[in-house]
């Protein structure tokens, strides 16, 4: 296979990723529940690890924010924030408290405020919910919560019996989902995301097929949780309030380790993304956020490699579009958020207001390409497409950085900041 190199035109894009020169689509207002989206376009939860010790927002996670908010995008979609301090993913990692709460108040206030300034509305800006699990750091040396030993991660050294979560433990975290939704409408966020995408706790529970009790095995217990998290939020909070989940639609992994497997590597089977999202839609989720795979272990799932690929290019692509296209189909109600178009370049306006026009899903997510460039929303939506001197160059730079304890950003394009950062992990 060849090199993936970023297209340039449509030209370069195979027949099944959708392509228009008329974007339009992404400048236009859309309702979500009482809240209006100005536009088509959402600024995806892009973990900084730079918060205080305590878990509130610190002096860059304001910077980054705030550059959200001049950027223009209808959604902004706020980094994963911890529901319990054992499932932080690192030790600066957000926890939405009553200890920060007052912090968390003044940035999402800041956040409006600057965006009405600078581009004349409010976004929207909802929370995303996490607890770590596998994943979970949260003093900086791993202390995973796992649902169940994976020997593809373990291989021969499986987790002790005290790092996999009794049914008991998971039993009490529905009712701290509702305590930190609770906390999030109290600071003015407008909705939570209950966070089950890329491996955390959530995820895995939708992989357990291999776990004993009422959380593994069969489907209704393997997202038991999921939803039991989804009911409680919705009981407890307003009907303004936005219910939402990011979800992985394809774990990538074979089965009994993965979701979605269809026996043929890297082509899933989407039925099961499918009833969970129709079965949130039933419990009063109506923002829906499609991803797949994990970025620590086989981020190839759902984005091209620089390197030599074992599939075709797009493959990766055309997998996320099917997998927003499957969800928006089961839950008809809900407005679906669709991944992995940084990769698309320049492009990624084109393709993504094709298929929104197509009501293959709603709104374009954007993730890394918005710390390299974070006013792509105003760009697109005011001057009619982006900038390609801002583009994300893809090299994974700002993975590295979070990968090695550092708070994540753009390299290449702030590297007044973060340069100094990256230079710390090549010494």
């Amino acid at each position: 296979m060849k090199p993936w190199r970023k297209p340039t035109s449509s030209a370069d894009l195979p027949a099944s990723i959708p392509y228009t020169e008329d974007i339009s689509i992404l400048a236009r207002p859309i309702k979500l529940g009482a809240h209006t989206l100005s536009n088509r376009i959402c600024y995806q939860p892009m973990e900084g690890c730079d918060g205080t010790r305590a878990g509130a927002p610190d002096e860059l996670t304001v910077r980054r924010y705030l550059r959200f908010a001049k950027g223009g995008a209808g959604l902004i979609w706020f980094e994963a924030t911890a529901i319990v301090p054992e499932g932080r993913a690192n030790p600066r990692q957000m926890y939405l408290s009553e200890e920060t709460k007052s912090t968390f108040a003044s940035l999402v206030s800041e956040i409006k405020e600057t965006c009405l300034r600078e581009n004349g509305f409010e976004p929207v800006v909802v929370c995303q919910l996490t607890h770590s699990g596998r994943w979970s750091k949260p003093q900086g040396v791993p202390a995973p919560l796992v649902a169940y030993n994976k020997p593809i991660f373990e291989g021969s050294n499986p987790l002790p019996p005290t790092a996999i979560v009794t049914d008991d433990y998971l039993d009490t975290l529905a009712e701290r989902y509702v305590t930190s939704a609770k906390l999030a409408r109290e600071v003015g966020f407008d909705g939570v995301d209950i966070k089950a995408c890329h491996g955390y706790l959530l995820s895995e529970l939708l992989n357990a097929y291999l776990r004993d009790g009422k959380y593994g095995g069969t489907y209704e217990n393997r997202t038991r949780l999921f939803m039991n998290a989804t009911e409680a939020v919705r009981a407890a909070t307003p009907g303004d309030f936005i219910i939402g989940s990011r979800f992985n639609a394809y774990d990538g992994y074979a089965y009994p380790y993965g979701m979605g497997d269809s026996g043929t590597p890297g082509v899933p089977d989407l039925s099961e993304a499918a009833r969970i999202a129709a079965d949130l839609e039933a419990r009063g989720a109506t923002l829906l956020n499609v991803t797949m795979g994990c970025p620590y272990t086989n981020h190839e799932v759902n984005r091209p490699t620089v390197n030599a690929l074992e599939e075709p290019p797009y493959r990766s692509i055309e997998r996320m579009l099917d997998g927003a296209r499957a969800v928006a189909m089961a839950a008809p109600r809900a407005l679906v958020v669709s991944s992995g178009l940084s990769f698309l370049g320049s492009l990624a306006p084109n393709v993504s207001a094709a298929g929104i026009a197509a009501g293959d899903y709603h709104i374009a997510g954007f993730g890394r390409q918005t710390f390299s460039y974070p006013e792509l929303a105003r760009d697109i939506t005011k001057s009619g497409g982006m900038d390609k001197k801002k583009l994300c160059l893809t090299c994974g730079k700002c993975t590295q950085l979070m990968r090695n304890a550092k708070t994540p950003g753009c390299v290449i394009y702030d590297k007044e900041v973060y340069m100094p950062l990256y230079k710390e992990i090549e010494q």
